[in-house]
């Protein structure tokens, strides 16, 4: 399985008007964080997590030129609001793009996508199927996926395990019998959104405690407000199997 890590950053802290601080200005690309998702790609299917609003350039800059599913963590725009730009898709495949989500998700999407559930449907619009998903194992072709629940502050959402990858963005706390089935995972990628206190988001040291806690062999921060500090800064600060993620990372996971 090839994991390409799409985006790392966050909408968190980052101001209207154009930001001079020392990530923003600095030249090294792995301080240029788009919004956090994940590009999947299995045998049999090619699989996104989460489409933000830097959705369309993530997958020009990826190169992607197939896609079958998008699963959904959570409805916040920040991870989102690119559903829109799966239209190529759609043109080029000849096919409808598989929509995983949970029913709270799916009414979120109903409501700030409305065009594409419309009785007239508009030729050209997105063409999804919706897929209901809850905490319960489901299957995306022949790839097996775990869902994960975590909260966000008071909103649960969802996190997911595929074989010995797993992905969770967003997280503040996440309970024992979650913790149960991510352990024995071979690469985590979590959430570290700053060094600070943030009411729905792990700060570094959870983070690094989680890590730790869940014990994988290697471990990739992601959902990194600019708050954090330069990348290169940051990682001497990180155990040795623990890494902060950057937009373009490839990762394999047999």
């Amino acid at each position: 399985m090839k994991i390409t890590i799409l985006g790392t950053g966050t909408s968190q802290g980052i101001p209207v008007i154009a930001c001079n601080c020392i990530v923003c200005r600095s030249a090294d690309h792995k301080d240029k964080r788009l919004r956090v998702s994940v590009l999947i790609e299995t045998d049999d299917r090619t699989i996104v997590i989460d489409s933000g609003p830097d959705f369309r350039y993530q997958m020009l800059r990826a190169n992607v030129k197939d896609l079958d599913a998008i699963l959904f963590t959570h409805e916040h725009k920040d991870h989102v609001a690119g559903l829109d730009d799966i239209r190529p898709f759609n043109y080029l495949l000849k096919k409808n793009i598989e929509i995983y989500a949970t029913e709270r998700v799916q009414h979120a999407l109903k409501r700030e996508f409305s065009y594409i559930f419309a009785e007239a449907h508009y030729p050209g619009l997105p063409q999804i199927d919706l897929n209901t998903i809850s905490n319960e194992v489901f299957s995306v072709g022949d790839t097996s996926i775990i869902p994960l629940d975590i909260m966000h502050y008071k909103l649960p959402i969802l996190g997911f395990r595929i074989d010995d990858f797993v992905y969770i963005t967003d997280a503040k706390t996440v309970s024992e019998e979650t913790i149960a089935k991510i352990k024995g995972a071979k690469i985590l990628v979590v959430n570290a959104l700053q060094k600070e206190q943030h009411i729905s988001h792990f700060t570094l040291d959870e983070a690094i405690n989680f890590a730790q806690k869940i014990g994988a062999e290697e471990t990739y921060f992601t959902h990194i407000s600019h708050n954090m500090g330069l990348h290169e800064v940051v990682e001497k600060e990180l155990p040795d199997n623990i890494k902060l993620a950057y937009d373009g990372l490839t990762l394999y996971c047999e």
